[in-house]
């Protein structure tokens, strides 16, 4: 069997089997996203990851097989964290409006606490394809599920939950690739109030004030 056939083979992540293996996989992983966030894919190695990590190169192979399975194990984990995190957020909201401001702030959050976070997803694209459109799709399928329902309960006008999903989700990356990357803080109160009038409101004209 030739490399590119092995490639495509689905990998069984190596699990640790005790708690002090898990910590050591934590902290490579941990190791990772910084040094994949500030150096990117391709000058990052394997010996700075175990490097930054304080642990043996060897070490490095007990818990993953290469310096591309660690990349993706990486951008897998970042994902279910995001969606977590914004999940938590959105469930505490009001109303669906209310859930889209709280969702928004837990990503520009988390996008602060990751400095890492746009360039080892971009990354991702051309490192492991698959895992670059599943983490994207993945949060627009919660997203979808959510405006779905909240316009069932009457809370949104009637319209496509895909596309107003994916939408938000481009509405979100691009201030917070400009606020949080860019300038190295979340947006405001004031910019955040005038991002949630374009979705609730969009762009046409107010029908009373015409403005």
């Amino acid at each position: 069997m030739d490399k590119d056939a092995l490639r495509k083979e689905p990998l069984k992540e190596l699990i640790p089997a005790t708690a002090r293996g898990e910590a050591t996989r934590r902290k490579l992983l941990d190791s990772a996203e910084a040094e994949f966030g500030s150096k990117g894919f391709h000058t990052a190695s394997v010996s700075s990851i175990t490097q930054r990590a304080g642990v043996g190169q060897g070490t490095f192979y007990l818990y993953f097989r290469t310096k591309e399975e660690i990349f993706s194990t990486l951008v897998k984990e970042i994902g279910r964290n995001l969606r977590k995190e914004m999940g938590v957020a959105v469930a505490a909201g009001s109303n669906r409006l209310d859930a889209e401001r709280r969702g928004l702030e837990a990503f520009f959050a988390f996008a602060q606490a990751h400095p890492g976070l746009y360039r080892i997803v971009q990354e991702a694209q051309f490192v492991d394809e698959p895992v670059f459109r599943d983490y994207y799709e993945r949060l627009a399928k919660g997203y979808s599920s959510g405006l779905t329902a909240a316009s069932a309960q009457g809370e949104l006008s009637p319209g496509d939950a895909e596309v107003r999903a994916w939408a938000i989700m481009g509405v979100g990356h691009m201030l917070g690739l400009k606020h949080c990357l860019w300038q190295g803080k979340a947006p405001d109160k004031a910019l955040l109030d005038e991002i949630m009038r374009f979705v609730a409101d969009g762009i046409a004209p107010h029908p009373k004030s015409g403005k």
